[in-house]
């Protein structure tokens, strides 16, 4: 099944959210009335207030007919969807100083430590060397959980004992990348509460740790995100942004979602790049973003 598959299934519940409202203006006077009705479906869709405000000025200022609103809602979509993107994540680290430090952050439940493992079989894959760092040791679980990751993909795991200080962990682990000649280091950390500042203060103490042992590192801040949360997921994207600068998300249970327009809400408001989707439960379903295929999942192609 091809990407844009995926996103058509995924955003399935999003899309005819959208597309019943457009359906039912089409062939009408955009007037007042069937411009609130098309308002109340982006927001529902969670555009976020913002966005959808921009866009219900751009479709006053243009005075489009009905029938080409699709047309400029999806042109202005895309617009914003790929504004900051880079270069897959892959060709990223291949073309990067070694060892390439990914710190994944995010709170429980986003599925922050199988989007690590499975971007981590997606690199190996690409034939580079990958070390893993279990960073969350509040929980056991969740050292367990990413151990049986390494173990299943074939890729080592640097741990600590539970209780263990999380900066300890991390340091061992970039001084084994660097002795290994590793190409990638991925970072999991704990499922921080983005409304503790004690936690937050534990993961800025991690960073500072990466750039006093490898200057420049982290070289990416990667923000796991449940897409079924809507503007909760914006919100969380705020906190972590302020607290250790973000610089690109991964976006996971986009599947089965009416909530799907958070994507591009968090791409206006917060300028942060979507790197990664995942669209599904199996390693594929990790998928680089794509702003087009997900524009046209949205809105329909042209």
């Amino acid at each position: 099944m091809s990407l844009f598959q995926r996103l058509q299934e995924g955003l399935a519940k999003t899309r005819m959210a959208l597309s019943r409202s457009l359906d039912r203006i089409t062939g009408r006077a955009l007037d007042p009335a069937a411009r609130e009705e098309l308002e109340a479906a982006l927001l529902a869709s969670d555009i976020g207030v913002r966005t959808v405000s921009k866009l219900m000025d751009r479709i006053r200022e243009e005075g489009p007919a009905a029938e080409q609103v699709r047309v400029l809602l999806r042109a202005a979509v895309l617009d914003t969807l790929q504004a900051g993107q880079r270069e897959p994540i892959d060709r990223q680290i291949t073309n990067s100083s070694k060892p390439f430090i990914m710190l994944a952050v995010g709170v429980n439940g986003v599925g922050k430590t199988t989007t690590v493992a499975k971007l981590a079989q997606r690199l190996k894959q690409a034939g580079l060397t990958v070390l893993l760092v279990a960073a969350d040791t509040f929980r056991a679980a969740a050292i367990e959980q990413l151990e049986l990751w390494g173990g299943r993909i074939g890729v080592d795991v640097i741990r600590h004992k539970q209780g263990a200080d999380p900066s300890a962990v991390v340091f061992d682990g970039v001084a084994a990348a660097k002795a290994r000649g590793v190409d990638a280091v991925l970072i999991d950390t704990a499922g921080r509460l983005h409304t503790k500042a004690n936690l937050m203060e534990e993961l800025k103490k991690v960073k500072r740790v990466l750039a006093r042992e490898l200057p420049g590192a982290p070289h990416e801040v990667l923000l796991v995100l449940d897409g079924t949360v809507g503007q909760n997921a914006l919100s969380q994207a705020r906190q972590f942004h302020e607290a250790v600068g973000v610089t690109g998300i991964a976006l996971t249970k986009l599947d089965g979602t009416a909530r799907g327009g958070v994507v591009v809400a968090i791409a206006e408001e917060l300028k942060i790049p979507v790197r990664l989707i995942g669209v599904g439960e199996s390693a594929d379903d990790l998928q680089d973003f794509d702003a087009p295929a997900f524009a046209d999942a949205l809105f329909g192609k042209d």
